[in-house]
C-alpha cells in the first residue's frame, strides 16, 4: 500500500513520453492500457500543463515522525496478554490518517502531523476486551482503524490529545469464508466490515441488498462500560430503541466492533451491464425517479452529468482494433446527428442487473422501457460496464492530478426526488463562484452524479477540483470552498451526509442535523458508555 496515495503501491497513472496516460500494474481492467484521450482532457479542464510537475516526496523520512510517548506499564500489559503490537515510525504514520484532501497533500510533502504511539493488532474479540481494560487502566487514548478510506477526517489523531494515543488495527479480526452479501462500496478493496458498520456505509448495489444498516443481523462492541449485543438474534423485534443504531455511524467514539453477522446471498448466477444516453440532465433524474417509483432499480443505476460523461470518455483506453474504432463513431454519429442529441447536454445513466437470467432479462427489459419514455437511448454493455469498473481506479487519479498542480475531492448528500436538480445546479454554481471570488486563477471542475436511488429521493456525488498554480495555501482555499458547497446543500434540503459520515470534518453542522436534543442525547451516551473518554478521537461530537 502507498503510505502517501491511494491504493496499490504497483498500481498508479502517469503519462508516458507521447503524452498518453497509463495505469502501471495488473490489477484492474485498466491496467497496462494507453489511454490517449485524458492529457487534452486534463489540460483542457484545468489548464494544466505537464511540464509543471508537483511530484510528491518518494519516502517518509524518519525525522518526520515524533518517537512514541508510551508508559511502560500499558506496554508490558500487552505483552503479557501476548498481543502483537508496533512502534515502528512506518506502521504508525501509517494509521495516522485516512484519505482527506489535506491528509494526502501534507503526505505528499512529507508533512507528518501526530500520529500513533503505539499500533496493536487484535485477533479476535478478547484481545480487543483486553485491549480496552488496559486503555481504561493506563488511561491511554484509543483509535478503531480499519481500513483507513476514511474520507470524514476522522482517524487523524487530535493534535491536542495529551495521552497516549494506540491505533487498534482490526484489519487481523476479518474472516473470508466466500459468500456475497452485495455490499460493495467504492472503496471496497480496502475497507472493513467494522467500518462499514461504524460509519454506516452504503454500496453501489445497494438497490438490491440494501445498505449495511439492512445487512446487519447483529452487533457485537467492546466499551469501556462492556460489552453492547443483543440477546437474540430474531429477525426482527420490539424492545426499545435499537441498541445496533448506536453502533452503526458510531464512529468509532463508544468502542471498537468485534463482531457483525450479516445476511448473506447466493452469488448471482447471471449479470449483465448497460447502459442509457439521455438528451439531458433533467431527463435522467425524471427516469431515475420513475424507476424508483415503480420498483424495479437494478442492482445499480448511476446517473452522470455531461461533465462527468466528457471525463469518462477521455478515459477509454486506446482501442486496438479498427472495426471497433469505426463502430464507436457510428454510435456517436447516431446519437449526435441522426436523433440530435447535444454533446454539451447529454449525459448517460450505468446499469449493472444482477439474478438469475430470465428475471435480468425481464427486468433489463421494464428499465429500458421507462428509459425511452425519457427520451433514453440504449447505449451498451461496455459503457455500463467500463463506467462501473472505473469506480475502483478513480480515486487514483486524484494523485495524478497532485502531480500536476491540480487537487481534488469527492462530497456527497441525499436529498428528496423534487430537489435533485436545484441542488445539483446550485452546488455546483456556488462552488464556482466561491473559486473565482478565493483567487483561483483557472476554471474549476464540479461534477455531479446520482449514485443511489430511494422512493423518497437519491444520493447525489459530487466531485470537485482545481488547479492551484499560484495560491499560497490551496488547502485552505479547497477547505473554504468546500464548507460553502457544504452549506449550499443543507441550504437546499440536502442531508449532512449520506454514506461518508462526519468525522472531524463535519462534526459543525451536527446541531444543525439532529437538533439540539438529539445532539445531547447522543451526548449522554457517550458519557455513560464511555466516561473517561478512552476513544477519544473527538469525531461526531
Amino acid at each position: 500500500m502507498k503510505w502517501n496515495g491511494w491504493g496499490y503501491s504497483d498500481s498508479r497513472f502517469f503519462f508516458n513520453k507521447k503524452g498518453q496516460a497509463e495505469l502501471t500494474g495488473k490489477r484492474y481492467r485498466l491496467s497496462g492500457s494507453l489511454i490517449p484521450g485524458l492529457k487534452d482532457w486534463f489540460e483542457g479542464t484545468f489548464g494544466a500543463d505537464l511540464k509543471h510537475e508537483s511530484p510528491a516526496k518518494v519516502a517518509l523520512c524518519a525525522g518526520a515522525v515524533p518517537p512514541p510517548s508510551l508508559g511502560e506499564a500499558f506496554v508490558a500489559g500487552l505483552q503479557a496478554a501476548a498481543l502483537p503490537f508496533s512502534v515502528e515510525t512506518e506502521d504508525r504514520a501509517f494509521r495516522s490518517h485516512g484519505h482527506c484532501l489535506h491528509e494526502i497533500f501534507a503526505l505528499r510533502r512529507g508533512k507528518v502531523g501526530r500520529v500513533p504511539d503505539l499500533v496493536v493488532w487484535p485477533g479476535c474479540h478478547d484481545d480487543v476486551v483486553k485491549i480496552i481494560k488496559l486503555a481504561c487502566q493506563h488511561n491511554v487514548c484509543l483509535i478503531p482503524y480499519g481500513g483507513g478510506t476514511s474520507v470524514s477526517n476522522a482517524l487523524e489523531c487530535p493534535v491536542e490529545e495529551p495521552r497516549a494515543i494506540v491505533s487498534v488495527d482490526t484489519s487481523q479480526m476479518l474472516g473470508e469464508q466466500g459468500y456475497c452479501t452485495g455490499h460493495e462500496p467504492d472503496s471496497m478493496e480496502f475497507s472493513s466490515l467494522g467500518g462499514w458498520v461504524a460509519t454506516r456505509a452504503s454500496g453501489m448495489k445497494k438497490n438490491v441488498y440494501g445498505n449495511i444498516e439492512d445487512l446487519v443481523v447483529h452487533v457485537r462492541m467492546v466499551t469501556p462500560r462492556g460489552v453492547i449485543e443483543k440477546s437474540c438474534l430474531g429477525p426482527r423485534v420490539s424492545i426499545g430503541p435499537d441498541v445496533h443504531h448506536f453502533v452503526l455511524g458510531s464512529e468509532g467514539t463508544l468502542g471498537v466492533i468485534t463482531e457483525v453477522t450479516l445476511k448473506i446471498r447466493p452469488i448471482p448466477a447471471y449479470r449483465k451491464y448497460g447502459s442509457v444516453v439521455f438528451p439531458d440532465f433533467e431527463r435522467g433524474v425524471a427516469c431515475l425517479r420513475e424507476v424508483a417509483r415503480q420498483r424495479c432499480a437494478p442492482a445499480s443505476i448511476r446517473l452522470m452529468d455531461n461533465k462527468q460523461f466528457h471525463f469518462g470518455q477521455a478515459l477509454k483506453p486506446q482501442v486496438s482494433s479498427i472495426f471497433t474504432s469505426f463502430l464507436d463513431g457510428l454510435k456517436k454519429f447516431y446519437i449526435t446527428k441522426v436523433k440530435g442529441f447535444d454533446p454539451q447536454c447529454l449525459c448517460v445513466a450505468t446499469l449493472l442487473f444482477e439474478g438469475d437470467r430470465e428475471r435480468v432479462l425481464w427486468h433489463e427489459k421494464q428499465v429500458y422501457d421507462i428509459a425511452a419514455k425519457f427520451g433514453g437511448l440504449a447505449a451498451g454493455e461496455d459503457n455500463g460496464q467500463r463506467g462501473y469498473m472505473l469506480t475502483f481506479v478513480i480515486a487514483y487519479l486524484r494523485d495524478l492530478g497532485m502531480d500536476y498542480y491540480v487537487i481534488g475531492e469527492s462530497f456527497e448528500t441525499s436529498v428528496p426526488w423534487d430537489r435533485v436538480l436545484d441542488l445539483c445546479r446550485n452546488v455546483k454554481e456556488q462552488v464556482v463562484r466561491e473559486c473565482r471570488e478565493r483567487g483561483v486563477q483557472f476554471s474549476p471542475l464540479c461534477t455531479c452524479r446520482v449514485t443511489q436511488t430511494y422512493d423518497a429521493g437519491a444520493c447525489v456525488y459530487f466531485y470537485f477540483a482545481f488547479n492551484y498554480r499560484g495560491l499560497a495555501d490551496p488547502i485552505h482555499v479547497y477547505e473554504q470552498v468546500e464548507q460553502t458547497a457544504r452549506a449550499e446543500i443543507l441550504a437546499n434540503g440536502g442531508s449532512l451526509s449520506h454514506h461518508h459520515g462526519v468525522g472531524k470534518l463535519r462534526k459543525q453542522w451536527m446541531r444543525e442535523a439532529v437538533s439540539d436534543a438529539g445532539l445531547g442525547m447522543l451526548r449522554s451516551v457517550k458519557e455513560y458508555v464511555d466516561p473517561d473518554n478512552i476513544f477519544g478521537n473527538r469525531n461526531l461530537l
